[in-house]
């Protein structure tokens, strides 16, 4: 196995472990300590987590078929994605410190990125 598929694949696999976790956090440990609102917002890092979990795992499987900086960079954007965009939401339900909602958009645009750049490496594969 390649580098780049290893280590995708293991990011995911990693994510993937970590998304349940926070899930399961947010689910039991959060209930009842958390507005509605803020549960909600919780529950939407968890489900882009895990979208972008999956994601990962097909950088990986497609770096398996090829390499291309193009494709290691769609993954690389996809996990900052994750951090900032899910990783703030997280914060802001926790913490309620609403200036924290300023990162999440950055995170989405990560995962933008990564969904383009995915794109064209498809594209540009042999």
């Amino acid at each position: 196995m390649n580098a780049i598929a290893k280590l995708f694949l293991s990011l995911g696999a990693l994510s993937g472990a970590l998304g349940v976790m926070i899930g399961a956090f947010g689910a039991h440990g959060l209930q009842g300590k958390l507005s509605d609102k803020m549960l909600t917002v919780y529950q939407t890092g968890v489900q882009y987590h895990f979208y972008h979990t999956f994601a990962l795992l097909a950088v990986g499987l497609l770096a398996l078929k090829f390499q291309s900086g193009l494709l290691t960079s769609s993954g690389w954007s996809f996990l900052v994605g994750i951090l900032l965009f899910s990783g703030s939401l997280y914060a802001l339900s926790i913490t309620g410190i609403s200036k924290l909602g300023a990162i999440t958009p950055i995170g989405g645009l990560f995962f933008i990125i990564g969904w383009v750049l995915l794109t064209l490496a498809v594209f540009k594969a042999n």
